[in-house]
């Protein structure tokens, strides 16, 4: 049987997840799926290397430049997909975060803003992502047992430049108090583009870091329908119940005891190696008081009525600091399976930090040279919805490593030549992972994990370049050359 050419499969992927973009003329949509196809192909190669044609890359260059080239329509496509898979019945948790997409050692790029602490004199924006993925339930008591999760895609996307402070205004103004817009705000943003859970049998959990912890983020979610297991990022005051002394969120939560315990894989950190941590669980119900707003007093605006779900680990090992969660949690959910449920849904969080690696070492975002601002926003959108590929690649041999290789992402030439490459016989996505891992200059040594990002672009590129290589062989041999 003449196997599959995995340029076709890869066009195919890129018509589903682009061929709806919000662009006005329908050759400016085929030349974008051309464009994914070989972004697909060939992760973290830069523009001129993706295309043999001078004429190609110039058109390509032609596209990021036409102001409709926003990257709310460049993802329309798949961010529609996305939609329609998150208003079937189901719990579906949205991880959130915020990250840095810097351009260093450059002359100043007209478009962009700073980044980072200022002595770094770093150019580039940032970038809010929303991931989208299905919820399985929560894990059992074995050491190492993992929530099962479903990767569904970006929900929502903003890109934010930031703006230098006005030379004549005072360092000590709150942009509150100016009418500036704040860079906080683009998580309530956020839930205005999300819109309200309306399909029955939906449930929307916002998951993310204390960058969150604000007050319109958390008033937005019980308008709109939005659970949320969010860090809490300061010990607020509670509404006052008449006993005197104000009580404090963390205090009251620390008095708590434990109502369930679960086995949670940590990842290794600098200085601390990988382990599994044995943490507890205790829940408590709260209300917690408003801050001080414009036109406001500090407790004259709504209260927030919630459940503070404390993560701890009682007997942490010598010379390591015992990990603490304190999560702020929609509704009741003081029960000891519903906190086990917050607790093990916001141990899912590092996924979208492991994302924004995904597109930024091994998709190679920071590393794309354009001329403009808009180039470089217009190139990472479509690169954010490529990058799922490797995401999904990642996470299939963590939790589901004894999968076939046909839940990898590879096709059958694909698989063929990597089983060739390294000499292996490829039966579960983990064995994929490693063989590309393996072409990408991973050891495979037991004690090494799973291959990196940029290790398995290195390894997908070789790989695919093999591929392109076997197949113009056969082609010439057809022809008689």
């Amino acid at each position: 049987m003449t196997s599959p050419n995995p340029a076709l499969a890869a066009r195919d992927w890129a018509e589903l997840h682009f061929g709806d973009a919000e662009l006005l003329d329908r050759r400016r949509v085929e030349r974008l799926i051309t464009i994914a196809t070989a972004l697909s192909l060939y992760p973290g190669r830069s523009i001129p290397q993706l295309f043999a044609s001078r004429s190609d890359v110039k058109a390509t260059y032609r596209l990021m430049d036409r102001e409709e080239a926003t990257p709310d329509a460049l993802q329309a496509g798949h961010r529609n997909l996305v939609a329609d898979e998150i208003t079937q019945p189901g719990i579906y948790l949205l991880l959130e975060d915020t990250t840095e997409v810097a351009y260093t050692g450059r002359a100043p790029i007209p478009g962009l803003g700073p980044v980072g602490p200022k002595k770094h004199g770093q150019i580039g924006f940032h970038l809010h992502s929303v991931l989208a993925v299905r919820w399985r339930g929560i894990a059992g008591e074995a050491a190492g047992e993992d929530p099962m999760i479903d990767v569904v895609g970006l929900a929502d996307q903003q890109y934010h430049i930031r703006t230098p402070r006005p030379k004549d205004e005072p360092k000590t103004a709150s942009s509150a108090r100016i009418g500036r817009e704040r860079e906080s705000q683009i998580w309530e943003r956020a839930s205005t583009r999300l819109g309200r859970v309306v399909a029955p049998g939906v449930r929307w959990v916002r998951v993310a870091d204390a960058g969150a912890d604000i007050y319109e983020m958390l008033r937005s979610c019980e308008d709109l329908d939005h659970g949320f297991v969010i860090r809490s990022a300061s010990n607020r005051v509670l509404v006052e119940t008449g006993q005197g002394v104000p009580r404090k969120l963390w205090e009251t939560a620390r008095q708590a005891s434990a109502i369930a315990q679960f086995a949670h894989e940590l990842r290794a950190r600098p200085g601390q190696a990988a382990r599994v941590a044995r943490l507890s669980v205790s829940a408590v119900s709260v209300e917690i008081r408003s801050p001080q707003r414009p036109g406001y007093g500090r407790g004259k605006l709504p209260s927030v009525a919630c459940t503070l779900v404390r993560v701890w680990e009682p007997q942490p090992p010598d010379g390591v600091d015992g990990l603490e969660w304190m999560l702020l949690c929609d509704g009741e959910r003081t029960r000891a399976e519903a906190a086990l449920e917050c607790a093990q849904q916001y141990a899912k969080r590092w996924l979208i930090e492991e994302y924004h690696k995904a597109l930024k070492s091994g998709m190679g975002a920071e590393r794309i040279q354009m001329e403009t601002g808009e180039r470089l926003v217009a190139a990472v959108a479509i690169l954010s919805v490529v990058a799922l590929q490797l995401l999904v690649l990642r996470e299939r041999a963590r939790v589901a490593p004894t999968a076939p290789t046909s839940e990898s992402g590879l096709d059958e030439a694909e698989v063929e030549m990597l089983e060739a490459a390294t000499r292996r016989r490829l039966t579960s996505v983990r064995d994929v992972a490693l063989a590309l891992g393996r072409l990408g200059g991973h050891m495979n040594r037991p004690s090494d994990g799973l291959p990196g990002w940029q290790t398995l672009w290195r390894g997908l590129t070789h790989l695919r370049a093999m591929v392109d290589g076997a197949r113009l062989a056969r082609k010439r041999t057809r022809c008689g050359v």
